[in-house]
């Protein structure tokens, strides 16, 4: 028969010592205004982090494929902020542009653009702006920015350029399966 010892493990020693380390690790957490997940965005050097937070968002919801990670969007918005720390009209255009959408959604939902839960919703917010200049720049350059990642293209299966494969004749042309063979 196997004796079983009931005394805790733990002593009041021991208790302190993770009380003691655990709350500078609260305090410093509790001061982080963004999330573990937009860190990234902490980098930007001209545009605020929080700017390119709703960028992303705007990106995802111009361009939404669901089967696609944030780190494709975030790739195809970064540039906006080197282009921002040149250009003062540029960053102009994206700071106003985001201010307006907030503006519209804080009427509309009671919350910024980058926290309205349903897409429908932040579309519809995004159909209020797309004769603006701030939204015909962005929606253009993703277009480029996004789908132009070679690391993107397996999940489209775009299988890349053909030329220098000796073009699409013998690469993939006659690679439809759905159609019936006559």
């Amino acid at each position: 028969m196997r004796e079983v010892d009931r005394r805790s493990k733990h002593s009041r020693r021991t208790f302190l010592k993770g009380a003691a380390a655990a709350a500078p690790v609260a305090a410093i957490a509790t001061n982080i205004p963004l999330s573990v997940e937009d860190a990234w965005a902490e980098d930007a050097t001209a545009l605020q982090p929080a700017t390119m937070k709703t960028l992303v968002k705007v990106a995802r919801d111009i361009y939404p494929h669901d089967f696609l990670v944030d780190s494709y969007y975030i790739t195809a918005i970064k540039p906006w902020d080197d282009k921002a720390a040149k250009d003062p009209a540029v960053k102009a255009m994206l700071e106003d542009g985001v201010k307006r959408l907030d503006q519209n959604a804080q009427d509309k939902h009671k919350c910024s653009y980058a926290d309205v839960g349903w897409e429908s919703d932040r579309v519809a917010l995004l159909l209020d702006i797309e004769q603006t200049a701030f939204f015909k720049a962005l929606r253009s350059d993703l277009v480029v920015s996004l789908y132009n990642q070679q690391a993107l293209w397996p999940k489209f299966g775009y299988e890349g350029s053909s030329a220098e494969h000796g073009g699409y004749i013998h690469r993939g042309f006659n690679d439809i399966d759905w159609l019936p063979k006559t």
